[in-house]
């Protein structure tokens, strides 16, 4: 299969396997491809980037000094009976719970037979950028967190028996000095940015969900409020620094006259539904 996106399956007669290892190097061969796009295209905000760091800076020190020790003193005077429904909604936080679907849903994709198509085909590879982009969008500052936060070695609430915001033990690759940033918060921010930016008519859902996955993060008692804080901030710029690199390859987005990222129209579910008609047919 050849299409517009990249994707082939040349040979039909290849196996299931093969062809799937084919198609997954083509599509990364797509994506860590030079950009068509100059940088310099995208319009990008007229605050300096030294500004910014500065505000969310100041505004990452005031959280920890005024609002950690406080808030998490009144979560820790909670009735069972919060912290209990919370303590449920917190795991769908983990990465692995779209990683894991949007990942094999991508081999299963690229695994399916040759006879498909034109048309079939490239609906075929349309949807298969877009769940390489979500997929990517996610994991990306997923894996950059996990990293960093076992580098920083924040403790976690109650860690020493008491709350301390400013225990540090840098490089104390252990779960109890991890908390800074939120790993679950990084994650609920990226899957708001990554799939509201495909899906807008979802984005008030998908930012429920980031709430509630960020609050049930203190209610847990898991992290302080300026973990949670941080976690959302690089889960928000790390996809949209992803989105900005696919738009220069002009893969699910692309850089209007204006400098401004604009969404590549869809597959419509009518196309979809043709191509599972097409892979049926006998």
């Amino acid at each position: 299969m050849t299409t517009a996106n990249g994707l082939h399956q040349d040979d039909a007669a290849l196996t299931p396997l093969r062809r799937c290892a084919a198609n997954v190097a083509a599509a990364l061969a797509l994506v860590t491809g030079p950009a068509k796009i100059h940088p310099r295209a995208v319009v990008v905000s007229s605050r300096p980037l030294a500004i910014k760091a500065a505000i969310y800076g100041a505004a990452f020190l005031l959280c920890m000094v005024l609002l950690d020790g406080p808030i998490m003193r009144v979560v820790g005077h909670l009735p069972r009976w919060v912290i209990v429904p919370f303590d449920e909604i917190t795991d769908y936080g983990k990465s692995g719970w779209f990683l894991w679907p949007l990942g094999l849903l991508f081999l299963a994709l690229a695994a399916l037979p040759a006879h498909l198509s034109r048309i079939s085909q490239a609906v075929l590879a349309a949807v298969m950028v877009r769940i390489g982009y979500l997929f990517v969008a996610i994991a990306v500052p997923g894996l950059f967190v996990t990293t960093v936060k076992r580098m920083i070695g924040r403790a976690r609430p109650m860690v020493g028996g008491h709350i301390d915001p400013f225990l540090f033990s840098p490089f104390k690759w252990t779960a109890a000095y991890a908390s800074l940033p939120s790993g679950h918060a990084t994650t609920a921010f990226s899957v708001l940015v990554a799939f509201g930016s495909l899906f807008p008519r979802w984005r008030t859902e998908f930012l429920i969900y980031a709430g509630l996955i960020s609050l049930s993060r203190m209610v847990v008692t898991a992290h302080f409020p300026s973990d949670v804080f941080a976690g959302a901030l690089v889960g928000t710029i790390g996809t949209l620094l992803v989105r900005r690199y696919f738009a220069l390859r002009r893969l699910v987005f692309s850089v209007g006259p204006d400098g401004v990222l604009h969404k590549h129209p869809g597959p419509s579910v009518k196309r979809i539904k043709a191509v599972a008609r097409d892979l049926l047919a006998p």
